[in-house]
Formats: C-alpha cells, sequence, structure tokens
C-alpha cells in the first residue's frame, strides 16, 4: 500500500494517508484566544486536511482531545457539539495536557475513513 503525505515539513506532516485511512497531525487554533475561539479554528482546519485528503468529518472513526485546563471542557464541547455530525460521532477522548505553548488551550488529533 502506499503512503502519501499532505503538507510535509522538516519535523511531520500535516496528514499521511495509507490505505483508506487518514492520520491528521495535532490542531491547534491560534494561539491566545478562547478556548471556544481556538477550537472553531482548529475543527476549520480539520475540515480542509479531510477535505484534501478525500475525506470529511462523517467519516472520523477516532478524535483524541487535549485540553490545556479541563476547566474548559465545557466550552470546547460546546464547540464541538455543534460541528458534529449526529449520527457519525466517532469514538472520542479528552484529556489535559500541557500543550506546546501556553497561549493554546486545545489540540485535536483525528484518524478518519476515506
Amino acid at each position: 500500500m502506499s503512503i502519501r503525505r499532505i503538507g510535509t515539513g522538516p519535523r511531520m506532516s500535516e496528514a499521511v494517508i495509507h490505505g483508506n485511512t487518514v492520520y491528521l497531525s495535532g490542531q491547534v487554533g491560534n494561539p491566545g484566544g478562547s478556548v471556544a475561539q481556538q477550537t472553531k479554528d482548529v475543527l476549520a482546519e480539520i475540515d480542509r486536511l479531510l477535505a484534501e485528503a478525500g475525506s470529511d468529518k462523517t467519516k472520523i472513526l477516532q478524535a483524541i482531545i487535549w485540553l490545556a485546563d479541563m476547566n474548559d471542557f465545557a466550552e470546547m464541547n460546546s464547540v464541538w457539539d455543534q460541528w458534529v455530525p449526529q449520527g457519525n460521532t466517532p469514538a472520542r477522548a479528552t484529556g489535559e495536557a500541557k500543550l506546546a505553548s501556553p497561549a493554546y488551550g486545545v489540540e485535536i488529533i483525528v484518524t478518519a475513513a476515506i
């Protein structure tokens, strides 16, 4: 099976497609904004990358969400719940982690079918 990479840089690719599966790198929003705004930014980038890979959010298999502070769980979910397609919700985990920069409040990693 072939491997196709999207947005390949010296450290990582934005997405890697192997077979009928696309793996997205962790996506973060514009630093410093509210967790809701960062979540909107992240989900828009996920939509863009999935489209480039030939997929969409109805085909997401798994989402892993990291929050800098679990107190922001409801704020993030208020955006997620409006975006995620009902009837096609993925397996999902959410945890708290120290992110790459204190300006980031949320990071989302997605695996999807094509």
